[in-house]
């Protein structure tokens, strides 16, 4: 069958433009006026996934949305009776204050493709389901990865007991939504009826644009763990305890601060101190005690465990020196995921026909392609943003990058096509 598709700058540039007022759209759904805030099972929730929906049913897909609430859309194969699909998406929940492109972005792109590849009647062996997942943030209950878990199977029954900041539980919430707790294991998708599951996401990293590349293939996903520490000295006056008499635990925070970076740039990982908190707080007290995380990554488990027990050594030396002491409590411990490499070369190659450079690099967020990883192989896509800035309202991309995104989108799933 032949295939006629244009996928020229002048051919993609008014679909190119309709990605970027949908996106522009689908950030007017917020719980807060001021600022784009979308979570989970929330009337928000529902009015994306609504809004998308009507998106993909204008589109010709046929629509659902499953027992965890993430919304789908199937693009059917040339034979309806067709066995297996390959899952294409990201979320469609924010962090508070977002910007409008983390997640949205690669499910609008790929609704984008589809739209391509419908306008010149071109069906694939295989049917193309677009999701939308739910929850990816874990802004809401706290813990992340909740739509696209449900898809893996991997949901745990413990987390029916996680409540958000009003104290509504998430068994709760799922009712609330209109959905039925007891029917979560129908989320689940069958390995066995998968082709695999492709993501772009926009880079959320300065790579892409200092390298002056639109696009990039991600290699990896970084594994990462965090931990909440106490570190403990002794508070007193700060104008009547000498300075060689104190245990001040807040210049061991400071050292230990310095320590987990200078390890982490040693040993090649990414070590972060996001919260530190001094005790009692008082401009006059010296701090006896001192709250504080640490969030360290890398797409090697173990050299970031190796730089790990670094770091920990490195604290146990300031305690011994200052004369306090810790205690450490992992909040989050998730391994890394490596892209499928036949992915990667499929990738490779349709960036190359596409005369963009092949740039692979890894990703240090999370993201859906974590959990999914585990029933199918996994790839993704990474755009540049302006900055490598996301979280934040000022998330942009270039209309002009989101050209390249749906030709590379398409002739990605041609690829698959011959390939699969």
């Amino acid at each position: 069958m032949s295939v006629d598709l244009n996928l020229s700058e002048a051919a993609l540039a008014e679909p190119a433009a309709r990605l970027m007022t949908r996106c522009d759209e689908l950030a007017g759904i917020s719980s807060d006026p001021d600022c784009l805030s979308r979570f989970y099972l929330t009337p928000e929730h529902r009015k994306a996934n609504d809004k998308v929906a009507g998106w993909m049913r204008a589109a010709g897909l046929e629509t659902w949305e499953d027992a965890a609430g993430n919304l789908w859309g199937r693009y059917a194969a040339a034979d309806p009776a067709a066995t297996q699909a390959l899952i294409v998406g990201s979320h469609l929940d924010t962090v508070p204050n977002a910007g409008r492109y983390d997640g949205m972005l690669g499910v609008l792109t790929a609704l984008s493709a589809v739209e391509q590849l419908r306008a010149a009647k071109v069906r694939l062996p295989f049917h193309i389901d677009i999701v939308g997942f739910g929850d990816e943030e874990g802004a809401r209950f706290g813990t992340t990865l909740l739509g696209s878990r449900a898809v893996a199977g991997t949901w745990q029954d413990s987390w029916w007991e996680l409540t958000d900041a009003e104290g509504v539980s998430l068994h709760s919430a799922f009712e609330r939504f209109g959905l039925n707790p007891a029917r979560i294991g129908e989320a689940a998708r069958s390995p066995q009826g998968l082709l695999g599951y492709l993501e772009l996401h926009i880079e959320q990293g300065p790579v892409l644009e200092q390298r002056d590349e639109p696009l990039g293939v991600v290699t990896a996903i970084a594994g990462a763990r965090r931990f909440d520490i106490e570190l403990v000295g002794h508070a007193g006056h700060a104008g009547t305890v000498p300075m060689n008499m104190r245990r001040d635990a807040l210049v061991g925070a400071a050292e230990f601060i310095l320590a987990a970076e200078r390890v982490a740039r040693e040993e090649g990982v990414v070590a972060t101190v996001g919260r530190c908190e001094a005790l009692p707080g008082g401009v006059n007290v010296i701090p006896g005690a001192v709250h504080l995380s640490l969030d360290i990554r890398s797409a090697d488990d173990r050299l970031r465990d190796h730089a790990l027990t670094i770091i920990r050594d490195q604290l146990k030396h300031i305690e011994e020196l200052r004369e306090l002491s810790s205690t450490w409590r992992e909040i989050h411990d998730a391994p890394s995921v490596a892209c499928a490499e036949w992915w990667q070369q499929l990738q490779c190659s349709v960036l190359s026909d596409l005369n963009l450079k092949a740039l692979r690099l890894m990703s240090g967020a999370g993201h859906d392609a974590m959990a999914m990883a585990e029933i199918t192989d996994c790839a993704m896509y990474f755009l540049r943003c302006k900055g490598g800035i996301s979280h934040h309202p000022d998330e942009s991309v270039a209309q002009a990058d989101l050209i390249p995104a749906i030709a590379t989108l398409v002739q990605t799933l041609l690829h698959v096509r011959r390939t699969g």
